[in-house]
């Protein structure tokens, strides 16, 4: 990990954001939009956090580190740092930095924000685009890395959706009227209403940023998956087995897949995530089925013996079946 500096310094730099960020939530008792103004810098600087800290652990997989993936890196260190630049800035100007275009200095930073965000989705498809060249362990190792980069891509470019004006934003545009902010995270309901803790997504209405955070915490969870299977493996012979190991991350990656649509044609709908209506309930149903359905595919026996093509060490069948 020590090959990307840049992403470990901004991480750690992010941490320490973060913890200021929570005095802030505590000693600033200011509101904006329905939640602590605080709260907003608080979440992005842990996202930021994990975000380049998973991409160095990522990154060091690779044999020899290059050029193009040095300078991508690069980019998603100065994207972020622009990106949550602003974000403070407006926190301390007590101002929305999302979607506000209410004055020319308001517009002008979230136009600044949205090139940020192309840079970090353009520079993570590059180093996206750098780990399927490689192999980066085993093969389930592999591609748990490769498979999360890319639902994080899935997630990151699903963020566009925010930016698109909400039906009273375009009656503003139709009667000619100044419009304050373009774009929202919430459907059906105005932004600032009641919300789930922690999180802060709607609790009335749709939330676009539950299918975002599904999609780039994929990038962690498809790995850190894995690892509990490997710690599993130790109790469980069958589990050893790389082939089983590489359906079991197959299977979570369209366990994950499924979720990120699911979350989007929920929120699309307008419906917000804690009050599912018979259709969202019957598709989660479904994907639920399908899943446990793969799982147990993926830990049937294996009736012959065979290698283990990423340890090269004969594997019998009775050790599979333990």
């Amino acid at each position: 990990m020590s090959r990307y500096r840049s992403l470990l310094g901004f991480s750690w730099a992010m941490a320490g954001l973060a913890v200021v960020a929570a005095v802030g939530m505590i000693v600033d008792d200011r509101v904006l939009v329905g939640a602590p103004i605080w709260f907003k810098p608080l979440k992005f600087a842990v996202s930021f956090a994990a975000y380049g800290l998973t991409l160095a652990w990522m990154l060091s997989r690779r044999p020899a580190p290059s050029r193009v993936g040095t300078w991508a890196a690069h980019t998603v260190v100065v994207a972020g740092l622009i990106e949550m630049s602003i974000i403070i800035g407006q926190t301390l100007r007590g101002r929305r930095s999302h979607f506000n275009v209410e004055t020319p200095l308001d517009r002008g930073l979230f136009l600044i924000m949205g090139g940020t965000i192309v840079a970090l989705w353009l520079a993570t498809l590059v180093l996206a685009a750098l780990l399927f060249r490689a192999r980066l362990g085993d093969r389930a190792t592999t591609w748990a890395i490769r498979l999360g980069a890319l639902i994080a891509l899935a997630g990151l470019l699903l963020g566009g959706l925010m930016l698109i004006p909400t039906p009273e934003q375009q009656a503003q545009q139709a009667a000619g009227l100044a419009r304050t902010l373009v774009g929202a995270h919430s459907v059906g309901v105005p932004d600032g209403g009641p919300a789930m803790p922690l999180t802060g997504w709607n609790t009335t209405g749709g939330d676009l940023r539950v299918p975002h955070f599904v999609g780039m915490h994929a990038l962690q969870a498809l790995p850190l998956f894995l690892h509990g299977v490997e710690a599993l493996a130790r109790r469980r012979a069958r589990l050893r087995d790389a082939r089983v190991r590489l359906r079991l991350v197959l299977t979570a990656a369209g366990f994950l897949t499924g979720l990120l649509a699911l979350a989007t044609w929920q929120a699309l709908r307008g419906q917000a995530l804690i009050h599912p209506d018979a259709p969202t309930l019957t598709a989660l149903a479904a994907l639920i089925a399908a899943t446990a359905a793969g799982g147990y595919a993926s830990l049937r026996p294996i009736s012959r013996t065979h290698t283990d093509t990423d340890t090269e060490r004969p594997t019998q069948s009775t050790e599979l079946t333990a």
